[in-house]
């Protein structure tokens, strides 16, 4: 668990946490740790015999997790504990602590794919553009002293006040365009994009990376894409496109970029390869 999570009483929920496996005749160990110690703490589990870790938290806390474990054979165990819980959702997790226990004792695993870019890992989805941007600035309101939700509505406005598209070249068996976007989105598997679950995933497992873009979108085309989003309607939005790949490479003009994997905001150097793992991971998931 991330001990910066910021969760509550985080003693109080490890203590849950140990009560809920008891009662199912397991003794887990509990590991409280910095964000920036999460990821050497799931390999010093693994390193002391683990043949399972468990990472209570946030899917920042689980893609560290999952990155940790990814190609071992060990087992990853979801507690959800964080603000929105995608990997948990799609995977039908539940999100209620004792019968996500329940779900990690019962044993039932499946192999799921990651994405990876540069080497790094991620569970979820890697962003360029404007969200990297969103999240520097909600990070350096946050440094200053800002709470969490204060921070991101001021980093929200500048953000919009600054509208900035990156000019980028996607490269998929052969070399692409220039082309101006607000974004690149990048997801593990395939999101939905109409209907009532939009942004959710049905499975993990297809093997291929989803990309979206925007070219030369406008600040108001980028409106209507937002309301898209919320309305189940982005396929209908114009200058909106989306392909599958299984693995491509992404250009740009400036030698870094910023990139957010899973939500986490990384500086990487261009060019970015993106590939996609299958069957990667094993995670812990309800049977039915």
């Amino acid at each position: 668990m991330n001990s910066g999570s910021g969760s509550g009483d985080l003693h109080d929920v490890a203590g849950r946490i140990v009560a809920a496996f008891t009662a199912h005749g397991i003794e887990p160990t509990v590991a409280l740790v910095p964000g920036s110690q999460v990821g050497e703490a799931a390999r010093r589990a693994l390193q002391e015999g683990a043949s399972l870790v468990v990472a209570g938290g946030g899917d920042g806390t689980v893609s560290t997790v999952a990155s940790a474990l990814a190609g071992t054979g060990a087992a990853l165990g979801v507690l959800p504990l964080g603000t929105l819980n995608h990997f948990a959702k799609d995977l039908r997790i539940p999100l209620d602590l004792e019968a996500a226990v329940q779900t990690i004792v019962a044993g039932h695993s499946v192999a799921v794919d990651l994405g990876d870019v540069n080497g790094r890992l991620f569970i979820n989805n890697a962003s360029l553009g404007l969200y990297p941007r969103l999240v520097w600035e909600r990070e350096k309101e946050q440094r200053a002293g800002r709470g969490k939700w204060r921070a991101l509505a001021i980093a929200a406005v500048r953000v919009w006040r600054h509208y900035r598209r990156v000019d980028v070249i996607l490269n998929n068996d052969k070399r692409g365009p220039v082309v101006r976007t607000p974004f690149v989105f990048i997801g593990n598997n395939e999101y939905e994009l109409e209907g009532f679950q939009v942004g959710r995933r049905q499975r993990l497992t297809d093997g291929c990376l989803q990309v979206c873009t925007a070219p030369h979108m406008t600040r108001m085309e980028f409106v209507r894409v937002v309301a898209g989003a919320f309305t189940g309607r982005l396929r209908a939005e114009e200058h909106f496109e989306s392909l599958c790949a299984k693995e491509f490479s992404i250009e740009a003009r400036r030698s870094r970029l910023g990139v957010t994997l899973d939500g986490e905001l990384y500086v990487m150097t261009m060019p970015l390869l993106f590939r996609i793992r299958p069957a990667m991971l094993r995670v812990l998931v309800p049977a039915s």
